[in-house]
């Protein structure tokens, strides 16, 4: 592995981390659902409106990196997320939270369009998918910690805070105010951009031809499905727990925690796995697991199960992506940016998901919203051919 500097790394991968506050949505909008009394399709405006903006601005980041750099690109990120996780300290009326997971979103997307591409500025070596995938972990980690910190501010008395659940945007401000100072103060060496002085449209247009290639627009669904199935999962695990086993939302806000955690354990073995694998073969392994999983959710009624099956989603889930992406990058090596963008825009799929499945519980309950999970994971089943081994 080779960095410009050991801090440089750290950075970065304290970067990952920051991008695992987009998964605060889940546990978020279950209790925004329950303090302003929504229903299932309205609360779950919040997650897809967070992933919305992945289609208006993943490209555009693409080609905003091509102007200023990765790097400049990773701050202007930053500071948009800093801003959305201190807008709920403030209150949490429904304007308020549509604005601040709306920012969310925003930040997120230029920040997967562009963090991705920077590791490749402080590292290289053949395993790109590996290294990604341990990145992944460190982002996995902030996933698992929201669920908690949110269920603490919710049963503690927190008189000095008042935030309640809320306290959790309060500790992620912290941390990203300091992530986003210790990236400013490093040093890291970027390629320069061979088509910086092509116009914005040409470069609009070299970037969506890229989908004319059968990899690129593959990667592009299956990525749509990835993320469909992770912010479904991390939004409807606790509404099954509630649902079949009678819970109270502050214990079963577990379930995402139990999600994330798997998703963790599974991000920090498939940076091993990934090295020693063909990356073809832990693909399908990881989609086998997750239609276990879509099983055990939809004929599932004790705890043991449905634990079962959030823990499989959540391991099979976690290499997706990184598997998926490096595909796309290596494929068209000559145009990183753009297949990034691309890619991220795939992530459209968090708010196209939770939309159907809205619907599709409210008709149906909890297992109508797995259904629509299932049909992720099959798509990702017929996905595998197209892996390179």
């Amino acid at each position: 592995m080779k960095s410009s500097n050991k801090l440089a790394v750290a950075s970065v991968m304290f970067c990952f981390f920051c991008m695992g506050f987009v998964d605060l949505v889940g546990i978020a909008s279950n209790y925004v659902k329950a303090d302003l009394r929504l229903t299932d399709s309205v609360a779950n405006i919040f997650p897809s409106l967070v992933f919305f903006w992945f289609l208006i601005f993943s490209v555009p980041t693409g080609v905003l990196m091509n102007k200023i750099g990765r790097k400049k690109t990773v701050l202007l990120s930053l500071a948009i997320t800093v801003v959305s996780l201190l807008l709920p300290l403030f209150g949490e009326s429904f304007p308020i939270m549509l604005c601040a997971f709306s920012l969310l979103g925003i930040g997120n997307a230029l920040m997967q369009t562009s963090l991705n591409p920077l590791v490749t500025c402080v590292m290289n070596g053949g395993h790109l998918a590996a290294v990604l995938t341990f990145g992944q972990f460190i982002k996995a980690i902030a996933s698992f910690i929201a669920p908690y910190l949110a269920m603490w501010g919710a049963t503690q008395v927190l008189p000095s805070f008042g935030y309640d659940w809320r306290i959790l945007f309060a500790v992620f401000l912290i941390v990203g105010i300091f992530a986003t100072a210790l990236l400013a103060t490093v040093e890291i060496n970027e390629p320069q951009a061979t088509d910086a002085t092509i116009s914005v449209g040409r470069q609009f247009s070299q970037a969506f031809s890229l989908l004319a290639k059968p990899v690129v627009l593959l990667t592009f669904l299956g990525i749509m499905c990835h993320v469909g199935i992770d912010v479904g999962t991390n939004t409807t695990a606790p509404k099954i727990l509630m649902e079949r086993l009678k819970m109270p939302l502050d214990e079963a806000a577990f379930a995402t925690s139990l999600y994330f955690i798997f998703r963790t354990i599974g991000c920090f073995s498939g940076s091993f796995f990934l090295r020693i694998m063909r990356a073809r073969s832990f693909f399908l392994f990881s989609v086998v697991l997750m239609a276990a999983s879509m099983a055990c959710l939809f004929f599932g009624d004790g705890k043991a199960v449905l634990y079962v099956g959030i823990a499989l989603v959540g391991y099979g889930n976690s290499n997706i992506f990184s598997i998926c992406f490096s595909n796309a990058l290596l494929a068209v090596p000559e145009k990183q940016n753009e297949v990034s963008g691309l890619m991220i825009m795939g992530l459209f799929g968090g708010t196209l998901f939770p939309l159907v499945m809205g619907v599709a519980s409210d008709a149906m309950g909890q297992a109508g919203a797995v259904l629509c999970m299932a049909v992720g994971v099959i798509y990702l089943f017929a996905y595998t051919s197209k892996v390179k081994q």
